[in-house]
């Protein structure tokens, strides 16, 4: 891993090969938590996990635990969750837990704060102590900003929580520069938890993420979908970041809106194909799509004429759909079919972060080292939809064990990959990964952004 990494603009779209080291490597994955995870802007939750102030969520990435809470209407502080005096956490995540969350109110209902219960210093929601069990011991020698928490820069966007533990990073906006504007368009922040699953899994982060970054393993792995169409796709970066789409070899797209809700009509009827598609969706992965749409689709059959065109009958579903979703208080935001195909139908944010984003739902998996373990990775599938007011369902993350039966049919499906290709990354055989350089291009820009955040070489374009 000594050669230097350097990769130009005109080979972006060449062949690469990289090697295995960023998967199976301990080292690399220790130097992951300084080189990558300490200089990048993550995504740590939902605003709506701390409504009220005093609520706070602990995001743990690695070795490195961040308390992130509401410390007034209009303000979200985040902390290094480790108490300045000795080292201790202050929120300890419960055994089986994704992160820890709640109320803090032990420093007594008025004055809300953290309490260590070590020695029993308090802080209050500014992360500032106001008690310290003797403290006239230090003679003075103690400043509020030696006792203060360590704070931690945090942004919101799209309804999400984002913390970065550099003091000197980039704004959330340039980080997020150009693909937050892309997906501006479907208000993210207006929809809210209607699932939220997690898993520990035998394999690395990246390998996990990677299952989801490109539409090129549905022939083989998702073998019941290509019934509905045929999934070749574009795959481009954007800078740290990437989308793809169904590429123009799709004839039988619908139109281009069909980016977003997913694959149009294959066969000689639209209305059956874009029924059966949608309820397949529904129950085999519980997302990317809506109740709504499900039911507007079952009706095309009574509401269109045999021989409609399929554009025509995409059209009239997701008109239909709109009305169905106002009736019941949803609206549906201001989306363009341009604005939809410069999305596309998955977004992926450096590092961990992979959306595929509808009108009123986004499916996205959220991926984190498990400690420093290379062959381990605590793995997320969440679901978000647009809810009339005051019926949000409420949610808690769910555990699953890596076993796919406790899984969504079509995520399963993907998660049989993972562990498979851990061991097989390992084998004296592999020579390096070849990934497709038009369809896997979100794959290469995942490793080439990696490569240089790490400081070290292994990417080569092929000849």
């Amino acid at each position: 891993m000594d050669q230097q990494f350097n990769v130009s603009e005109e080979q972006l779209g060449s062949p690469l090969i990289y090697p295995v080291d960023a998967y199976i490597s301990r080292d690399y994955a220790e130097r992951e938590g300084d080189c990558l995870w300490a200089k990048v802007w993550q995504q740590a939750g939902r605003v709506e996990e701390i409504p009220e102030v005093g609520s706070y969520i602990n995001y743990e990435i690695g070795n490195d635990s961040i308390l992130i809470v509401r410390a007034a209407e209009d303000r979200i502080r985040a902390f290094h969750n480790v108490c300045p005096h000795r080292g201790r956490k202050l929120v300890s995540t419960p055994p089986g837990a994704n992160s820890a969350c709640g109320k803090k109110d032990q420093c007594g209902e008025k004055k809300q704060g953290f309490f260590c219960p070590y020695h029993g210093w308090t802080f209050d929601l500014d992360g500032q102590a106001t008690f310290i069990l003797d403290r006239e011991d230090w003679q003075g020698a103690l400043s509020d900003e030696r006792t203060g928490l360590t704070p931690v820069q945090v942004d919101t966007w799209g309804g999400w929580i984002w913390i970065n533990m550099d003091a000197d990073c980039e704004s959330l906006q340039d980080y997020l520069s150009p693909i937050a504007g892309m997906l501006d368009p479907f208000e993210f922040d207006r929809m809210r938890y209607r699932f939220r699953q997690w898993g520990i899994f035998d394999c690395n982060w990246k390998v996990a993420l990677e299952a989801f970054l490109e539409p090129y393993h549905v022939f083989a792995t998702h073998p019941q979908l290509n019934k509905y169409g045929d999934f070749y796709a574009w795959s481009q970066s954007l800078g740290l970041h990437g989308n793809d789409g169904f590429d123009s070899r799709s004839a039988d797209a619908a139109s281009a809106a069909d980016t977003t809700v997913h694959r149009a009509a294959k066969g000689e009827d639209a209305r059956v194909t874009i029924a059966t598609m949608q309820e397949e969706f529904w129950e085999t992965i519980g997302a990317s799509t809506t109740e709504t749409l499900v039911n507007a689709a079952r009706r095309l059959v009574d509401e269109l004429p045999e021989g409609t065109p399929p554009a025509e009958v995409h059209h009239h579903w997701l008109e239909s759909a709109r009305r169905d979703d106002a009736a019941r208080g949803v609206a549906w935001p201001e989306i363009s079919d341009e604005q939809m195909t410069r999305a596309g139908l998955a977004q992926s944010i450096f590092p961990n972060m992979n959306i595929l984003p509808g009108p009123t739902f986004a499916l996205y998996y959220r991926v984190r080292p498990y400690g420093t373990d290379p062959d381990k990775c605590i793995f997320e599938a969440v679901a978000i939809d647009r809810f009339p007011e005051g019926e949000e369902p409420a949610t808690e993350w769910q555990y699953a064990e890596q076993d796919p039966e406790q899984w969504p049919y079509v995520i399963a499906q993907d998660i049989s990959n993972m562990v498979e290709m851990q061991k097989g990354l390992k084998s004296r055989g592999f020579r390096g990964c070849l990934p497709n350089p038009h369809q896997e291009q979100k794959v290469s820009n995942l490793h080439r952004n990696l490569a240089n955040y790490m400081g070290m070489g292994g990417l080569q374009a092929l000849d």
